[in-house]
């Protein structure tokens, strides 16, 4: 069990690595399979990619690109700042590019103060990224992720997110579980199937049947995009721990607007929209600017296999601040998916898994949903401190 700190975007995990051991944190990421640090001075400093556009690249996040030579200048052997030996780029545009090395990774093991070492455990030493501040601890489904490189490739993990009302507190973390332990008695648990892109076969993906608001009977039926694959591997839920908020495609997210705008009665920030760029969020009473329960619909996924997650009420309405004046802003939390037709459909983020147990079991290519108090659990298992 490894323990991740909840920060404002996300939720770090703090790898032990290097000879002599150095403790970094990066963030999980089950999108992606690469862990990589930031580390030493490589043969390039960290550019503007918006700089070298026009360069005589295939690609605008070529990797010689982004070391400030074009590809023609290195087919003739006349750039100056050497191509890196890696890039690895993110879905939502961020780039990093280093070399690949080898080093001890040493984890927790089975029992309390015992620790386990992973010899030349492989990772990224990066020293040039363009927006990705920190390293990323990689939980895909490919050979370089954590799992797949500490042995459990085909068992599997499970996590339970805290609120971001805990972010940056010291004081508690959110269990990470790998291995055995993680898959084990979960018989009364919902599974839906983990789904096989053929084009990011690394990837976890999963099939969205329908979304439910409130208590209505009729459920918003959601594009088969979000379900299946076309002939190129387009589509597909992906779950991923790395992308903050949920993010569905057009037209289908602004007819769920349209449903909750019709289900809720609280005025509209407008405001608030145009400042941070969530596309509905409403002005709520706050006695004593104190926070009570909200009339908010609840709302339910419905992913294959029956299985049906009733978000936990914070996962959806956020309040963008404390109250003020005996009233706050509450923002759904959720964004409109812009990468069109290409790659996944939507994704299933890190926000709306609060409170949830997460389990990836990964021998019966299944990923599982249980919501719970998930500082509750951190408690249960030492990883909350009392004072």
């Amino acid at each position: 069990m490894e323990p991740l700190r909840v920060v404002r975007d996300g939720y770090l995990i703090s790898l032990n690595i290097g000879t002599p051991t150095q403790v970094i944190q990066v963030y999980m990421d089950t999108g992606s399979d690469l862990t990589w640090v930031p580390c030493g001075n490589l043969s390039f400093d960290c550019v503007d990619c918006d700089d070298y556009r026009n360069n005589n690249s295939d690609n605008s996040f070529d990797p010689c690109t982004v070391a400030g030579c074009s590809l023609t200048t290195l087919l003739k052997s006349i750039c100056s700042r050497p191509c890196p030996s890696f890039a690895y780029t993110y879905g939502e545009g961020g780039l990093v590019t280093g070399t690949l090395t080898r080093d001890t990774l040493t984890v927790h093991g089975t029992s309390p103060g015992v620790t386990r070492q992973v010899p030349r455990f492989c990772f990224g030493c990066v020293g040039s990224t363009y927006r990705e501040p920190i390293g990323i601890a990689g939980f895909g489904r490919g050979s370089l992720s954590l799992p797949s490189q500490l042995g459990f490739h085909q068992k599997g993990f499970s996590h339970c997110f805290l609120e971001f009302k805990y972010a940056n507190n010291p004081s508690i973390s959110s269990p990470l579980v790998i291995g055995d332990v993680a898959i084990s008695s979960k018989e009364n648990m919902q599974f839906t199937p983990m789904l096989k892109s053929p084009m990011y076969p690394n990837y976890y993906y999963i099939g969205l049947e329908a979304i439910t608001v409130g208590n209505s009977t009729s459920a918003t039926q959601v594009p088969l995009t979000l379900r299946e694959f076309d002939s190129q591997g387009n589509g597909g839920l992906l779950i991923d721990s790395g992308t903050t908020y949920t993010h569905l495609p057009e037209p289908f997210y602004s007819q769920l607007l349209s449903v909750l705008k019709s289900l809720i009665s609280y005025p509209r920030a407008m405001e608030v929209e145009e400042r941070s760029g969530f596309d509905l969020c409403y002005r709520v009473p706050c006695p004593n600017n104190t926070f009570t329960n909200d009339l908010f619909p609840s709302i339910t996924f419905h992913f294959l296999n029956n299985v049906s997650l009733v978000l936990p009420q914070v996962n959806h309405f956020y309040a963008m601040s404390a109250p003020s004046n005996s009233t706050a802003v509450k923002c759904l939390l959720f964004q409109s998916m812009n990468d069109g037709d290409y790659g996944p459909a939507g994704v299933f983020g890190s926000f709306q898994q609060q409170n949830v147990e997460v389990v990836y079991d990964l021998e019966k290519e299944r990923i599982g949903f249980q919501p719970m108090d998930c500082a509750t659990v951190a408690a249960s298992q030492g990883l909350r401190k009392k004072y």
